[in-house]
């Protein structure tokens, strides 16, 4: 028996034996079943478990998974065991729902923003682009990972329209610049780590410390205006041109699903200093896709960054700045070493002086009307994969204060 309309008492999760959504991913979200409001879930096959009537318990009534988060480490390896024993068996019809018959939301309430710069193929690939008579790599991107503190308040969920931004930008060949809308709307396809158990002030976490602290991992669009970067960004970085909107997958996968992915990280050169070094490998083996207008245009491998996602986190506290449940930090724009392994645009088409065919049309930077997905998947055990979901957003621009392509 499988789960159909009218909830019946009890029902049988059936999932396809090749499903990246089998027994051992569960990834967490939040969702609102038709006229119902926001409440945790997890995804089995096609289907979305309620978890407060699965396990009988009122966190998994909240609108965001920030008090369940922020129970800890031992508690998510709890729920995780109750949840993989609940489902070999029949489950209660009414925690079972169907994936496209609900609404997904922002699955945590988003505390801190902060983005790293953690692929040397991206940063090399940049730097030639805009530096190309000099090194690529500044001196210091070896010693530690380079990061910006990033706007909380513009996270958003899959499926949210991207409005272009506005701002300042200055050609080249301009005396003065001038404001208005960004020509040269890009994207950074990522992955987004996101922090359930909080850290003292003054206290650094060390890499060691990582699982502990970390809940889950996401898919990230860092949606970026790089003719407003490029004017503002010196000299203290990205800013409006990053902050408009950074878009986020709806499922948060569970590290504890993502132990058949890990590898060693790459050979880093110099040697980390000794708060940066790692014990254990938190190399992951993701293979993102970025479709643009439904064509498959890169697949950037996540195994080939410098940094590891537990070094960044030493390195986010290594001063003494605290965490707190629903603190997000991504890894940067994921490229790999070959042309179509890069994960943004700016990259693809080498500044727009390459365009690339989507269809039938070619493209430089996003037009208004233009879809990105971004999807990835990952080994898990027994074989199957380990899906993340999707991270979606389409342009368009603000008119009269709506939403308008």
């Amino acid at each position: 028996m499988t789960p159909s309309s009218g909830h019946p008492a009890t029902v049988v999760i059936d999932v396809p034996e090749q499903s990246l959504y089998g027994t051992g991913n569960l990834p967490y979200g939040v969702f609102s079943p038709l006229g119902g409001a926001p409440r945790a879930g997890v995804r089995i096959g096609d289907w979305v478990l309620d978890l407060a009537v699965l396990l009988d318990d009122d966190v998994f009534t909240e609108p965001t998974l920030n008090a369940f988060m922020a129970q800890g480490h031992q508690r998510w390896a709890e729920v995780r065991t109750r949840i993989q024993q609940a489902v070999a068996g029949p489950v209660p019809g009414k925690a079972v729902h169907a994936h496209e018959a609900v609404r997904m939301h922002l699955p945590f309430a988003v505390a801190d923003y902060v983005d790293f710069y953690a692929s040397e193929h991206h940063a090399r690939n940049v730097g030639r682009i805009f530096r190309p008579t000099a090194e690529p790599l500044l001196p210091n991107w070896r010693r530690l990972p380079i990061g910006y503190h990033g706007r909380a308040g513009t996270v958003i969920v899959s499926g949210t329209g991207i409005t272009r931004p506005r701002g300042q930008r200055k050609e080249p060949a301009a005396d003065q610049p001038t404001y208005g809308d960004s020509h040269r709307l890009d994207i950074e396809a990522e992955v987004g780590f996101v922090v359930g158990t909080g850290s003292s002030l003054g206290v650094p976490v060390p890499s060691t410390d990582f699982s502990q602290h970390v809940f889950g991992v996401v898919l990230v669009n860092d949606w970026s205006a790089r003719d407003i970067q490029a004017w503002e960004y010196m000299p203290l970085g990205p800013f409006l041109g990053k902050s408009f909107a950074t878009s986020v997958s709806p499922w948060i996968v569970p590290l504890q699903a993502l132990e058949a992915a890990r590898v060693p990280g790459v050979a880093q050169d110099p040697q980390p200093l000794p708060y940066l070094r790692e014990e254990q490998p938190w190399g992951l083996d993701i293979q993102m896709s970025i479709t643009w207008n439904g064509h498959e245009v890169s697949r950037p491998p996540y195994r080939t960054m410098y940094w590891s996602p537990s070094q960044m986190l030493a390195h986010m506290t290594a001063n003494g700045a605290r965490l707190r449940t629903g603190d997000l930090y991504a890894s940067g724009t994921v490229s790999g070493p070959d042309v179509a392994e890069r994960g943004s645009f700016i990259e693809l088409t080498w500044n727009g002086s390459e365009p690339v065919q989507v269809g039938r049309q070619t493209r430089r930077f996003l037009e208004d009307g233009d879809e990105v997905v971004i999807t990835a998947t990952a080994p898990g055990c027994g074989g199957n994969r380990v899906g993340f979901g999707e991270v979606r957003g389409r342009v368009g621009r603000s008119v009269c204060g709506s939403f308008s392509l």
